[in-house]
C-alpha cells in the first residue's frame, strides 16, 4: 500500500500494449529467445571485436593465457584495451586499476536503468553474477527488446542473450591471437571498434528521440574536443554531448509535446 492508501504498484509490471504479454509461454522459452536473437548479429559482432583484441594482445608480446583471461574475467572491451595498453607502456599496477576502473563507470548507467525492468522477484543477489553478463551489445539489444515482453520473462532473457554473447567471445579472443599477423593491422584495430559502431546503430533505433539527439551531438563534439585534449576528449564530449541533449529534451521537445498534446 502507498502513503495515499492505494496499492503499490511496481513501476515495471505496468501492462504492456497488445500481445506483448504473450510473447514467451515460460522462463525456458524466454532464456532459448535470448539465445536466438544473440547468435545473429549481436555474437557475430562481439565475436569480430574479440577477434581484433586477440590480434592486438599477440602483436604486442602477451601471451594467449593472459589475452583470454581478461577477456573471460573481464568481459569489456574498453577496459581490455586499456589494461593492454598501460601494460605496454610500463604504468603502475594502480594506474591501470584506476584508468580501467573509469572504463567501466559507464556499467553504471546501463545497470541503473536496465536492471530496474526486471521483475521485482528477480532483483535479488543472484543478480550480482548476472551483472557480469552485461555488456554494450546485451545491454542495446535488452532496451529495444524489454517492452514487448511480459516483465517476469526479463532477466531470463537477458541471461540468454548475455551468456552467448560472453561464450563467444573467449573463442574469438583465441581465433584473433592466433590469426595475429595473416591480416593487415588496420583490419585489426578495425574489428575493435564493429562492437561501438554496432551498439551506436542499435541505439539509434530507439525511439526517444533524446537518445539521438545525444548521439549526434556525441559525433560532432567528439573531433573537437579530441583535438583539444585527446586525453579526456570521449569523457568530455560524452558528458557534454549528453547534457545537452537531456536539456534540449527537457526545454522544448517535452514542452512542445505538451503543447501539442
Amino acid at each position: 500500500m502507498s502513503s495515499s492508501g492505494q496499492p503499490y504498484i511496481d513501476p515495471s509490471e505496468i501492462a504492456l500494449e497488445g500481445s506483448a504479454e504473450q510473447r514467451f509461454a515460460s522462463q525456458r522459452d524466454a532464456f532459448w529467445s535470448g539465445i536466438r536473437d544473440a547468435s545473429g548479429a549481436p555474437a557475430m559482432v562481439l565475436f569480430a571485436g574479440m577477434v581484433g583484441f586477440g590480434a592486438m594482445g599477440k602483436t604486442n608480446g602477451f601471451d594467449v593465457w593472459f589475452t583470454t583471461f581478461t577477456t573471460f574475467f573481464m568481459f569489456a572491451l574498453p577496459g581490455q584495451v586499456v589494461l593492454l595498453e598501460m601494460a605496454i607502456t610500463g604504468s603502475s599496477i594502480l594506474a591501470i586499476t584506476l584508468a580501467v576502473t573509469l572504463t567501466a563507470t559507464r556499467f553504471i548507467t546501463m545497470t541503473v536503468t536496465l536492471f530496474p525492468q526486471f521483475h521485482q522477484k528477480d532483483r535479488n543477489r543472484s543478480l550480482y553474477a548476472s551483472v557480469h553478463l552485461l555488456a554494450m551489445t546485451a545491454w542495446a539489444t535488452s532496451m529495444k527488446e524489454f517492452h514487448s515482453m511480459e516483465v517476469k520473462h526479463r532477466l531470463s532473457y537477458f541471461i540468454g542473450l548475455g551468456l552467448l554473447c560472453w561464450l563467444i567471445s573467449v573463442p574469438g579472443t583465441i581465433l584473433g591471437f592466433y590469426l595475429a599477423g595473416m591480416v593487415p593491422p588496420a583490419v585489426t584495430l578495425g574489428l575493435v571498434f564493429i562492437n561501438p559502431l554496432f551498439f551506436l546503430l542499435t541505439f539509434t533505433e530507439v525511439k526517444p528521440w533524446v537518445n539521438r539527439i545525444a548521439i549526434l551531438l556525441g559525433c560532432v563534439l567528439g573531433p573537437i574536443f579530441f583535438m583539444i585534449d585527446r586525453d579526456t576528449s570521449l569523457l568530455t564530449a560524452g558528458l557534454v554531448g549528453g547534457t545537452l541533449a537531456y536539456f534540449i529534451d527537457r526545454k522544448f521537445l517535452r514542452k512542445r509535446a505538451g503543447v501539442l498534446g
